[in-house]
């Protein structure tokens, strides 16, 4: 059995090992306020969308084969909701669960999680949902561990998705999925800086891609810095800044 102080010291080491190799910079968004709020059809063509900068630059922490499929996505705000639009290539597209909370993440699905406050980074939300209108939703009072997530369903969500393709069906190529999705800040308010928010609020969180039968993806915008799959990792969520 080792020597409770040679096995405290062999932990030190290797976390400073590991926060000198990591250089991890945060990705950050400026959030612009719409002057218009978009309708919500899953076609994202509105023109108050083109208003909103695009993030792009999904990352592949944990690609081993396969094909990277790209998604793009665009966030706006206003005094009611928060709006995200993303459309993600996908040459397979699955999408069976319809049910509040069920299996969103065994379909290709698309995710935010949420902190509503940096000042308190172990309350967090993380909303999950795939092309057809199932959802999943979740409260981390206390961080990713301790204790397990709160049930909480978000409440006045307005949701659309479209594709191009076929569901379900592995025997064609498809293109892409879109989603366009309203969510009210009446949700996150026991937690936000203001209410309703200010222009110049900091908000923190990512952007994740995951699930498929076929071409599982993996994809974030901000890097988990993980060797497996975990997405919980508020500790390197991106910044998005609230802006007129």
């Amino acid at each position: 059995m080792s020597h409770p102080a040679v096995s405290g010291l062999i932990l030190i080491c290797v976390a400073t090992t590991f926060a000198v190799a990591d250089d991890f910079q945060p990705p950050e968004y400026t959030i612009r306020r719409a002057a218009k709020p978009p309708t919500i059809d899953g076609k994202l063509d509105d023109h108050v969308w083109k208003t909103a900068g695009v993030i792009q630059d999904f990352v592949f922490p944990w690609h081993t084969a396969g094909e990277k499929e790209p998604t793009t996505a665009r966030l706006l705000w206003d005094d009611e909701c928060l709006y995200i639009g993303h459309v993600c290539s996908d040459k397979h597209i699955t999408a069976v669960h319809k049910e509040r909370d069920g299996k969103i993440p065994e379909d290709d699905c698309f995710e935010i999680m949420l902190m509503p406050n940096p000042g308190t980074p172990e309350k967090y939300y993380n909303l999950e949902w795939n092309v057809i209108g199932g959802i999943l939703d979740n409260h981390r009072p206390h961080g990713p561990d301790k204790p397990r997530a709160e049930k909480w369903d978000a409440q006045g969500l307005r949701f659309a998705g479209t594709y191009i393709g076929t569901l379900n069906d592995d025997t064609d190529v498809d293109e892409s999925w879109t989603v366009e999705i309203a969510i009210p800040w009446e949700n996150f308010k026991p937690h936000l800086q203001h209410f309703p928010p200010q222009p110049g609020d900091v908000l923190k969180g990512n952007l994740n891609r995951h699930g498929g039968k076929t071409n599982l993806q993996y994809s974030q915008w901000a890097h988990g810095g993980t060797p497996k799959p975990q997405f919980h990792t508020p500790g390197r969520f991106g910044k998005f800044t609230l802006a007129e």
